[in-house]
């Protein structure tokens, strides 16, 4: 039985052809994307180990830098594994604006909830 989910026009060739440079700057692109995202995570893990509520540092910046490194990472993800900075300005930002809007609603919600759940706890004891 022949296979039908092969491909076989040859117009539809699976290998991508460029030249050499083209491929240098690919392989030089992906190693720095690896490198910044390595980088990242290990002053992430760095601070987790070394910080861990040190008199030096407050536990709030702790944490509001570890979600500020998160969504750099997360942004740059999105910028360059789903193309998204390849796009014009409009089309990103018609894109990123919902989701900003989205994290500011979430962050808005969890500090709201915060403190009307320390208000209720300093009511009731």
């Amino acid at each position: 039985m022949e296979r039908d989910d092969l491909i076989v026009n040859d117009s539809y060739a699976m290998a991508a052809h460029h030249s050499e440079e083209a491929g240098a700057a690919i392989r030089k692109k992906i190693w720095f994307v690896t490198a910044l995202l390595t980088a990242i995570t290990a002053v992430e893990v760095g601070m987790g180990v070394f910080f861990k509520r040190s008199e030096t540092f407050t536990w709030t910046a702790i944490k509001w830098t570890f979600i500020v490194m998160t969504l750099v990472k997360a942004a740059y993800i999105v910028l360059v594994f789903m193309h998204l900075g390849d796009e014009r300005s409009n089309m990103k930002k018609a894109i990123l604006a919902p989701y900003i809007l989205f994290i500011c609603y979430l962050i808005f919600i969890a500090i709201t909830e915060g403190f009307g759940h320390l208000d209720s706890y300093t009511t009731f004891h």
